[in-house]
């Protein structure tokens, strides 16, 4: 199998490279790697990628990795920019599975300023809330309170953007489903298991379109198996 993704079964950065290759119908071997034993932080998996954050990923003789543009608390071991990955994906296979890019050069400009927008505004606040309310709790660390309401707060004002985008078309990328959407499906996915939930629940559109991407098949596919 050429296609080889490196990574931990729970990490986001390493469910979106998933979530994107689901929407491809592509096949491929998936290898768990150990965090809690350090096996990121070993030789043979540094080669595949020298910062020691998962994933890693492989097509044929091309290797691709992931790494962190910012520090937050223990996320550091988790490469946010798989989304480089996910783009790949999307472009080397664009005849297969669905499509998550747009072939007009203008939408595709709108797209690409959704993508940033998830990476830059909605990931940083949705993954600081998801280790103080779902892997502090579980690591049996205490969650710090101020960090959640500043955190509630920026996400709050990103998802009154969403709610008013989303109001004017389906998807945050335009009319069908991309890039743009899927980037955010592991981050939803922790965050409407929390009190959380009700930033989503309280916007109407935001609430929608969220229930919509996670009912997809391929989501629905990488998230059990």
């Amino acid at each position: 199998m050429a296609i080889k993704v490196f990574g931990a079964q729970l990490s986001t950065a390493t469910l979106r490279v998933r979530a994107a290759l689901a929407e491809k119908d592509l096949d491929y071997e998936f290898v768990n790697v150990d965090m809690a034993a350090k096996e990121h932080k070993k030789p043979e998996f540094l080669s595949r990628n020298p910062f020691g954050q998962v994933p890693a990923f492989e097509d044929g003789d091309l290797k691709l990795f992931g790494m962190n543009p910012y520090r937050c608390e223990m996320i550091s071991d988790f490469a946010i920019e798989s989304r480089a990955i996910t783009q790949y994906i999307a472009h080397a296979y664009a005849d297969k599975g669905n499509d998550l890019i747009i072939k007009d050069t203008k939408k595709m400009a709108i797209l690409s300023v959704w993508m940033e927008v998830e990476s830059q505004k909605f990931e940083p606040a949705g993954s600081k809330l998801i280790y103080q309310l779902c892997l502090n709790p579980m690591w049996g660390l205490p969650v710090d309170e101020a960090v959640v309401a500043e955190n509630e707060a920026k996400l709050s004002e990103v998802l009154d953007i969403y709610e008013k985008r989303l109001s004017e078309s389906k998807y945050l990328g335009g009319d069908g489903f991309t890039l743009a959407d899927l980037h955010h499906l592991p981050v939803v996915k922790y965050l409407l298991g929390t009190k959380v939930k009700k930033l989503f629940d309280a916007r109407p559109h935001v609430s929608a379109w969220a229930s919509e991407i996670l009912s997809r098949p391929a989501w629905i596919k990488t998230t059990t198996s």
